[in-house]
């Protein structure tokens, strides 16, 4: 099982990405200072610290082309009513239609591109801009919550826990036409999603992942299988039948709250460091990430500085980790070891 599993992952990284194969040395990085999908404000300020905690000086020790486009400015509208519970739809969808066009454009210009939010409502527009380049996608979605209600099934009605119900074909007769959203049509297949790390599932989105057969992993299954066999059998899902881009979606809080925070939304019993980092860098050798968001960090919710600063650092480690970091450190390559010349030699000299 094990050789099985090396063999393919070496068949993945020698096959590398089938959309925009070039981009594997220019990272751009665009910032989306949003908050209107939840409750909580603060989380706007989320690109802010994840920059000051050294993300663009990382990126740039792994000797990549980095590109930041800075953060995207998003219109809030004065009367934006509820439309069947859903809260500010105008302004979400407004917004994701916004980001959806910068991330094409951006994929299209060939970078691998990192969304740094902002609340997690962003998914919709960061994917479907992904989607427009790269049809084929796939999507590997790591969050304590699976953020597929639909705006029947949520109990709160705010968006950055319905995104993944906008991109999904099968749920296209479940979704009103909701004021804000008429740009966006259905585009990934349930069995093109993977969820890691779920913990705090509602109601309806336990019907909607038992109903479609989506491929999730619970804090108990990595418990249970590890999280090397996890991410092989995430592998095996999206990619034996062909390879194609990963787009990964990261919520900060699929950590453990004790790691991260500075979130809105924590759950007890998260990932440890050690299997966040692992997936992140399972992803990177596989050679096909292509578009990757960060989501969810607020620093208004942290307790001091330091709560802060620790979450925002880890999003950065997620972040490079990604992108080729390594825990055994980036070197600079050398051609050989010096010898030790013998005292027979040095006399001579």
């Amino acid at each position: 099982m094990a050789l099985r599993g090396a063999l393919s992952r070496l068949l993945r990284t020698q096959l590398g990405r089938t959309c925009q194969q070039s981009r594997a040395q220019s990272v751009a990085v665009l910032g989306a200072p949003f908050s209107r999908g939840q409750k909580r404000r603060g989380v706007e300020h989320g690109p802010k610290v994840i920059r000051d905690a050294g993300l663009i000086e990382r990126l740039s020790s792994l000797d990549y082309s980095v590109h930041d486009f800075g953060d995207l400015n998003f219109h809030h509208l004065e009367k934006d009513e509820p439309y069947m519970d859903v809260k500010f739809p105008r302004t979400v969808g407004g917004a994701n239609k916004k980001l959806s066009g910068a991330v094409s454009r951006a994929i299209g210009a060939g970078h691998t591109l990192v969304m740094l939010g902002g609340d997690h409502s962003l998914a919709i527009g960061s994917v479907s801009g992904h989607a427009q380049q790269c049809p084929d996608l796939c999507l590997i979605w790591v969050d304590a919550h699976a953020d597929l209600n639909t705006p029947m099934t949520s109990p709160s009605g705010n968006l950055h826990g319905q995104p993944v119900a906008f991109m999904l074909k099968e749920l296209q007769d479940k979704m009103p036409d909701i004021p804000g959203f008429s740009w966006i049509k259905p585009f990934l297949s349930s069995r093109d999603l993977v969820y890691i790390g779920l913990r705090d599932v509602d109601p309806g989105e336990h019907h909607i992942l038992k109903n479609l057969g989506i491929q999730y992993f619970t804090m108990r299954d990595i418990d249970r299988l590890g999280i090397q066999r996890i991410m092989e059998v995430t592998f095996d899902h999206l990619l034996s039948r062909k390879q194609r881009p990963i787009h990964l979606s990261f919520d900060i809080d699929a950590f453990d709250p004790s790691l991260a925070p500075a979130t809105g939304t924590p759950a007890n019993g998260g990932l440890t460091y050690r299997e966040g980092i692992y997936i992140a860098e399972e992803i990177h050798n596989t050679g096909l990430l292509s578009v990757m968001d960060l989501v969810e960090v607020n620093p208004l919710l942290g307790a001091n500085r330091e709560a802060v600063e620790a979450t925002a650092s880890l999003a950065v480690d997620v972040i490079t980790s990604s992108l080729g970091q390594t825990r055994e450190g980036a070197h600079a390559s050398i051609d050989d070891v010096p010898t030790v010349k013998d005292d027979t030699e040095q006399l001579c000299l």
